[in-house]
């Protein structure tokens, strides 16, 4: 059982892993060891996630979702099986955990109230009149 908030958690049947030859630094052992981790989660027919969670993971999981629905998730940052068993896992509820938060409510756009607009016309006059003090006397020629 995977926690990923407290109302909600994966069993561990949900999650399929497949052991693959990893890239990269290693020595000899990256030729023999099959250590990176490709590790598919069914987004789409999880029992435990909500619809909209459902949903939201899907537009998160972008390029690593199939067709099917399936989100695939492949670690290999470390050298060890475990530690990117444990590093795909970490990933994947991550991912569930933002998807699980609800989004934010739209905003709606507001509008000044008339006393708003009238205040600031007004002071708008008022500091016109004030520069126009500022010119050359009209009376005197």
């Amino acid at each position: 059982m995977i926690e990923i908030t407290p109302t909600l958690s994966l069993e561990d049947s949900e999650l399929e892993f497949a052991f693959i030859r990893a890239s990269g630094p290693g020595g000899q052992n990256v030729n023999k060891v099959a250590t990176a981790v490709q590790m598919r989660f069914d987004a789409r027919g999880s029992p435990s996630l909500t619809n909209d969670v459902s949903v939201r993971l899907q537009k998160l999981a972008g390029s690593r979702l199939t067709n099917d629905g399936v989100i695939v998730i492949t670690a290999n940052r470390h050298r060890t099986q475990e530690r990117n068993k444990a590093d795909a896992i970490e990933r994947l509820s991550e991912l569930i955990a933002k998807a699980a938060a609800p989004p934010p409510p739209k905003r709606r756009p507001t509008k000044p109230s008339k006393a708003a607009k009238a205040k600031r016309v007004d002071a708008k006059t008022r500091r016109g009149g004030i520069k126009s003090l500022r010119g050359k006397p009209s009376g005197a020629d």
